[in-house]
């Protein structure tokens, strides 16, 4: 597209790539669920490293609010990953159901011939 050669296709899908490439949103799902789990589990484990003055609670009660933000975002990204993987995966599958019944669709169709040797009706 874009390169002034038209071959006339509107749609070219390739099941092959798209099942190839939908593995590497699960992995990456599940790289991220990890970074995740490390994010959080170091941040918690460090409680409130800023102090209880009144300048640490001023960044406490500014950070603290953005961290679970940041957070909830990462888990979101990593329910939209887990879900492209899939959805990625029924399309290809979809794509491959739909190609074989329009086949059938087009398939020539042989003539039965009777006892008499002519065309079934």
């Amino acid at each position: 597209m874009g390169e002034g050669n038209d071959s006339g296709k509107v749609l070219e899908i390739h099941t092959a790539d798209i099942k190839l490439t939908a593995p590497v949103f699960h992995v990456q799902a599940k790289n991220l669920s990890a970074a995740l789990t490390t994010l959080v589990t170091t941040l918690d484990g460090l409680g409130s490293p800023w102090g209880d003055d009144e300048q640490g609670k001023t960044f406490g009660d500014a950070y603290s609010p953005r961290q679970k933000a940041v957070e909830k975002a990462a888990g979101t990204l990593v329910l939209g990953l887990t879900s492209i993987h899939q959805a990625m995966a029924d399309m290809s599958d979809g794509h491959v159901d739909n190609d074989e019944l329009i086949a059938g669709m087009f398939t020539k169709v042989k003539e039965k011939v009777d006892a008499d040797g002519k065309g079934a009706k």
